[in-house]
């Protein structure tokens, strides 16, 4: 083959790939914020084999860096961490504007959870442990709600 020939057949290619890259449906972003270590890793893992793309955090401080208020995606959120807790970054991510959906987890026993969980605006509340279909239920609602609401 000829040197332009190839040439033209690498372009090709290449806008082949782009326009196909295009038709597959973008991964939705899940971010963890647990300062539990193991529990992000092991969140991550089950949630990359449900094609989500995964970034967790240790600290809400740390979250708060990283992640600007408009970008989209869905934060699963512990309750009981060192620095600011689950509720403090909740009402820190209400006053500060952000749309994000939000699902509470916590391993408390506390009866009453689930009812605050909804008052403060998260979707939902999952007691750990939880079932891997019952997250991934919650988070697909998650996503609905918020391309209901256009954000």
């Amino acid at each position: 083959m000829q040197e332009a020939e190839y040439k033209k057949s690498i372009r090709s290619k290449k806008r082949r790939n782009v326009r196909m890259t295009k038709m597959l449906p973008e991964k939705k972003q899940i971010f963890i914020l647990d300062d539990d270590e193991s529990v992000c890793r092991a969140l991550g893992i089950l949630l990359v084999t449900y094609e989500f793309r995964v970034k967790t955090f240790v600290s809400a401080e740390d979250f708060f860096r990283a992640v600007p208020n408009r970008t989209p995606g869905c934060l699963l959120l512990d309750i009981h961490m060192s620095g600011l807790d689950g509720w403090e970054t909740l009402q820190h991510l209400r006053t500060s504007g952000s749309r994000r959906p939000v699902i509470i987890m916590s391993a408390d026993k506390n009866g009453g959870l689930n009812e605050r969980a909804l008052k403060t605006g998260a979707v939902g509340f999952l007691q750990k442990p939880f079932n891997d279909q019952a997250l991934v239920d919650l988070i697909k609602v998650a996503f609905k709600r918020r391309n209901k609401h256009g954000k």
